[in-house]
């Protein structure tokens, strides 16, 4: 069963992480789309370094949808995995031209009809452009944080999403991942967690293991 003290972890993350904002730096929709697709498997400040010389190129989805690959991959190569992000970058381009005359969609099923958009990106921007939530966006801290405070066992996003979203009140949907990421950074750290120090450890199942 998940972990009893739910609501008590999630008062906790709402003091420790008022500020929910989105770290990534962006002028447009498109803009932050693209820092998300640039995220994955890199860090936010890393992004925001090498998203501005991105941009001053390939500002909006037009002149994306016309880039050369090895031109996108130059630009992007110290986020990592640069063949596949400049790949969905230009992709995402073209497909939000020609399938939505440019302009983002509002539900997650449309934005995942996009190349190189899944949930966890779909999830961002409907939250950060829209303020809607129809979904929790997970990546590798909630993936952890979601494991260790027992509110899952599956290591697959798409489960973890479901079992999250049975348990996180709706309204809490769109800050909730924030909260979380946060902490993955600053506290719970994946080979090192800082259980000591930690306000959640009294009700984290894992805590000191």
């Amino acid at each position: 069963m998940p972990n009893p003290n739910t609501s008590k972890i999630i008062k906790e993350l709402q003091r420790l992480y008022p500020d929910t904002r989105c770290f990534l730096h962006y002028k447009s929709p498109f803009q932050l789309t693209c820092s998300v697709i640039l995220s994955a498997q890199c860090t936010d400040e890393r992004v925001n370094i090498v998203a501005p010389e991105l941009f001053k190129v390939f500002p909006t989805a037009k002149k994306m949808a016309a880039a050369k690959q090895k031109d996108v991959e130059k630009l992007i190569k110290s986020t990592g995995f640069y063949h596949n992000k400049a790949k969905n970058l230009i992709g995402f381009a073209q497909g939000l031209l020609s399938l939505y005359a440019g302009k983002l969609p509002k539900t997650i099923t449309e934005l995942i009809q996009l190349p190189g958009i899944g949930r966890k990106t779909a999830n961002v921007v409907m939250g950060e452009i829209h303020g809607l939530s129809e979904g929790i966006t997970v990546d590798t801290h909630v993936t952890r944080l979601s494991n260790r405070l027992g509110w899952t066992k599956h290591q697959d996003a798409v489960k973890i999403e479901q079992d999250l979203m049975k348990i996180i009140p709706k309204d809490e949907w769109i800050h909730f991942s924030h909260r979380l990421i946060q902490h993955g950074r600053k506290v719970c750290d994946a080979r090192k967690p800082l259980c000591n120090v930690c306000t959640l450890a009294k009700w984290c199942p894992s805590a000191n293991r």
